[in-house]
């Protein structure tokens, strides 16, 4: 099948010809929590989604990603043309450096594609336990559908990759959200993930259980309160006084 390539001095993305017409496009990059891949990645799996694309850039780092014992390139572009969804999906953090060309450029080749709609996911760091899901639009309409399935953010900034696809949906017209999920701290939170997944399906309609999201969340849990708990007996350990002689 054909390819499409849009680039500028430092970005390129290359896909195939999408079946879509007028599709969702999901935005999740890593961020805080790592909120905004985790629930991207969830959505390809359970959408069955297929690659079709990637981006690039020289200044990404080095790097190949491993699944399987397969080479995939560090982000990567997913559709399901049977629910009109497209997903554009990264395994690595962006640098600040060039998250307004990746933005950028992923809104220039967006906008041919004439998109129903484009969702970016985030994290939103807080002191809370409630993990509750925020919303910002880029105009007053994009947020009136999710009246009652999140809560708006007032006041405040979205840096990176999704801040800048926002900028760039409200400069050129594109009707855009961008659903936050809140989160303590920059350890992956998949439950955190699991209550923006839960607003996008009563948003959307789509098909798509999140038990296997919790379960995940869960183990995750488990594991750093082991880690956590094998932290605090290292640290409980009486160590050696330092008038001791090493000689005995």
């Amino acid at each position: 099948m054909m390819a499409d390539r849009i680039e500028d001095q430092f970005v390129k993305i290359t896909v195939e010809k999408l079946e879509s017409k007028n599709p969702i496009i999901i935005c999740g990059f890593p961020g805080m929590g790592l909120v905004g891949n985790i629930v991207a990645q969830y959505i390809i799996d359970q959408l069955q989604m297929k690659y079709c694309g990637y981006i690039d850039s020289r200044l990404f780092p080095p790097i190949a990603i491993i699944y399987t014992g397969i080479v995939k390139n560090p982000v990567r572009i997913y559709e399901s043309p049977e629910n009109n969804v497209v997903v554009v999906f990264s395994d690595i953090p962006i640098d600040p450096i060039i998250s307004g060309e990746v933005g950028r450029t992923i809104i220039n080749w967006a906008k041919p594609l004439d998109p129903k709609e484009i969702i970016a996911i985030a994290g939103l760091a807080t002191t809370g336990e409630e993990r509750r899901v925020f919303c910002a639009g880029a105009t007053a309409q994009d947020l009136e559908k999710l009246k009652g399935h999140a809560e708006v953010f007032e006041v405040g900034t979205i840096s990176g990759v999704p801040g800048v696809v926002m900028n760039e949906c409200q400069n050129n017209s594109i009707p855009a959200i961008c659903m936050l999920g809140e989160t303590r701290g920059a350890n992956p939170d998949p439950r955190a993930a699991a209550e923006v997944v839960k607003s996008l399906v009563k948003v959307y309609g789509w098909d798509i259980k999140i038990d296997a999201l919790i379960k995940e969340a869960d183990q995750i849990e488990q594991m750093l309160h082991k880690l956590s708990e094998q932290i605090g007996e290292a640290e409980a350990r009486p160590s050696k006084s330092p008038d001791s002689s090493i000689y005995g």
